[in-house]
This record gives C-alpha cells, structure tokens and sequence, in this order.
C-alpha cells in the first residue's frame, strides 16, 4: 500500500499540469493518506489507479461518484498494470452497490470469472492508460 501511495503521489506530481493543479503546491504542501478499517488487509499495489483518483480529487475538488469503484496497479509513467482477485472486487463492489467498476485492460480474461449475474449489473470499464480512468 505504501508503494502504491508512493507511485501514485510522484505520478501525479509528474502530470500536475494535466490534472489542473499547480507545481508550487508540492514544493509547500505535503500528502497523508490514511486508509481506515485497520482489521482489513490492504496489500498489494491494486489501489494505485484508487489512490491516484483520490488524491488529484482532493487537490481539484472534483468529487469522484459514489457509485464507482477502480481497481488497478498504476506505474510512474501512468500504464495500469494487472490485479489479482477480480472476481472477489467485482463481488465486494456488487454488495456495496457500486455500478461501475473501472480495472485493467490486462484482467479482461479474468471477467468471465466474475458470476454472470453480478456482471450484468455492473458496468465494466477496461482501461490500459491513467488518463482514461
């Protein structure tokens, strides 16, 4: 998680211009990132392309809508790479009512894990490339 948290600060201190935030704001301001729910395990580098939306969310205050989640390992240069698990968030993202899920390109075989009534309720969006999230 602290990788993840890491990527995805340095990824967008990289393309701050592309996210409408200024570049005096790294050299004044730092970055905390609490994850609450101590009891639930959080590793693995999954939450990048979700760390990454929070972050430049709370820097441009644009809200993200409740009704999507994302799941993704991002890099430096901005490639979502592929996660492990999919069926498993994909059925976590159904209970908690999501209706847009947002994963790698790369899991696009792993979809059809995911039971068959979960993924016609729910709006799957493959992206390769931060900027399309």
């Amino acid at each position: 998680m602290k990788e993840s948290a890491r990527v995805a600060f340095n990824y967008i201190k990289a393309n701050h211009r592309k996210f409408g935030i200024k570049s005096e704001f790294f050299s004044q301001n730092g970055i905390h990132i609490h994850v609450p729910e101590g009891a639930v395990p959080k590793d693995g580098p999954s939450a990048g392309i979700a760390l990454t939306s929070a972050i430049i969310s709370a820097l441009t205050e644009q809200t993200i809508p409740r009704d999507i989640g994302m799941t993704g390992e991002i890099t430096l240069h901005g490639h979502v790479e592929p996660i492990g698990g999919l069926k498993e968030k994909a059925i976590a993202a159904h209970r908690s009512e999501l209706k847009t899920i947002i994963i790698p390109k790369a899991n696009e075989k792993d979809i059809e894990d995911i039971p068959q009534e979960i993924r016609q309720k729910l709006k799957i969006v493959l992206v390769e490339e931060y900027e399309k999230v």
